[in-house]
C-alpha cells in the first residue's frame, strides 16, 4: 500500500518535562489505521503531538526521504507488516530516528527482539496507556538528542586531537631543524641505546609525574652526560628523538599534554647541564687545593 494520510491530535501542552511538540510518524496497514491513535493522543493534555499516518513500508520511506520527524511508531502486524525487519532495514540504511514499536504480543515477548533490531522501545497496544505512549517517544527523543551531542563532541574531539597532532609534529621538526641548524656535526652522532632506553623511561614517568618529583633522577642522568661529554645538542637530539617516538605512538590521541611536559623536562634538563659544565669549568680554572692541617703552616719556600 502506498496510500498517506494526515491526523493531527492537538491538545495544549501541560507538562514542562515533555517536549512542547512531537512530530509523529505512525506506520501502518489498511486493517489497523491511526485514527484510534489519533483519538487517544488527542485525548491526553500531556503534550502537543501531530501524527502523520503512512499505509505500508513504501508510504513510510516516502515520508522519511521527505520529511522531518521526531520519532517514528510502527504498527507490528506479522502477517501483513514487520515492524522487526523494517526497523533493521532503516537502520542499516542510516536511518536514526527514534523508532517505537506498537504490537499485541506482549512485552516480555517483544522488548528484547525490538532492542536488538535498533528500536527505542516497545509497548503493547492492549495494557499501555496514552500516556505511557508519550512519556516513551519523549525518552526516545532526548535519547537521540543525546546521542548526536555525543556524537558532535567527538568528532569535535577527534578534529582537536588531530589539529593537536599536526601542530606537535610541526613544532618537533622546528626544534629538530634548529638543533641540527647549530651542531650537524655533533647531532649526526649515534647516541648509545642504553642512554636512549633510559631517558626514554625518564620522560614517560615525566610525562606522568610532572616537574618536581624527579629531580634526584634529572640530576644524576645530567651528571652521567657530562662526565660523558654530551654537548647541548647531543642531549637535545636525545630528547627530540624519544619524545617523536612517544607522539607518533599516540596516533590521533590528543599530544598536547605530552608536549608540554616533554618540553619542560628539556628546559630542566638543559638548565641542569649546563649547570654542570658550568662548575666543571671552574673546577678546571681553579682546581681544589689541600688545606694545611690545623698546626702545620705551609713553608713559604720549598723544602727541597
Amino acid at each position: 500500500m502506498t496510500a498517506t494520510s494526515e491526523i493531527t491530535a492537538i491538545a495544549p501542552c501541560v507538562s514542562a518535562r515533555l517536549p512542547q511538540r512531537m512530530r509523529i510518524l505512525y506506520v501502518t496497514t489498511l486493517q489497523r489505521t491511526g485514527r484510534w491513535l489519533a483519538d487517544a493522543l488527542a485525548g491526553d493534555s500531556a503534550a502537543q503531538v501531530e501524527l502523520v499516518e503512512a499505509l505500508g513500508v513504501t508510504a513510510a520511506l516516502a515520508r522519511l526521504r521527505e520529511e522531518v520527524f521526531d520519532v517514528v511508531l510502527i504498527s507490528h502486524e506479522s502477517d501483513q507488516l514487520d515492524a522487526l525487519e523494517l526497523i533493521e532495514g532503516l537502520r542499516t540504511g542510516g536511518s536514526e530516528e527514534p523508532m517505537i514499536v506498537l504490537g499485541h504480543q506482549s512485552d516480555q515477548e517483544m522488548t528484547a527482539l525490538s532492542y536488538e533490531v535498533g528500536a527505542d522501545g516497545y509497548l503493547c497496544v492492549d495494557t499501555a496507556t496514552t500516556r505511557a505512549l508519550i512519556w516513551t517517544a519523549a525518552r526516545a527523543i532526548q535519547r537521540h538528542e543525546l546521542a548526536c551531542k555525543c556524537r558532535k563532541l567527538q568528532q569535535a574531539e577527534r578534529s582537536r586531537q588531530q589539529a593537536e597532532q599536526i601542530e606537535g609534529r610541526r613544532l618537533l621538526k622546528q626544534q629538530r631543524d634548529l638543533v641540527d641548524h647549530l651542531d650537524p656535526k655533533a647531532v649526526a652522532m649515534p647516541l648509545p641505546e642504553p642512554l636512549v632506553a633510559h631517558y626514554r623511561e625518564m620522560l614517560r614517568a615525566y610525562v606522568i609525574m610532572g616537574t618536581g618529583d624527579m629531580d634526584d633522577e634529572i640530576c644524576r642522568l645530567v651528571e652521567l652526560l657530562v662526565e660523558a661529554g654530551v654537548t647541548a645538542a647531543q642531549a637535545m637530539q636525545l630528547h627530540l628523538q624519544v619524545l617523536e617516538e612517544m607522539v607518533i605512538g599516540l596516533g590521533n590521541r590528543s599530544c598536547r599534554h605530552v608536549m608540554s611536559r616533554g618540553d619542560r623536562l628539556a628546559l630542566e634538563m638543559t638548565v641542569h647541564l649546563a649547570e654542570g659544565y658550568r662548575r666543571q669549568l671552574l673546577d678546571y680554572l681553579d682546581p681544589p687545593r689541600q688545606m694545611p692541617l690545623p698546626g702545620f703552616d705551609l713553608p713559604d719556600e720549598p723544602l727541597w
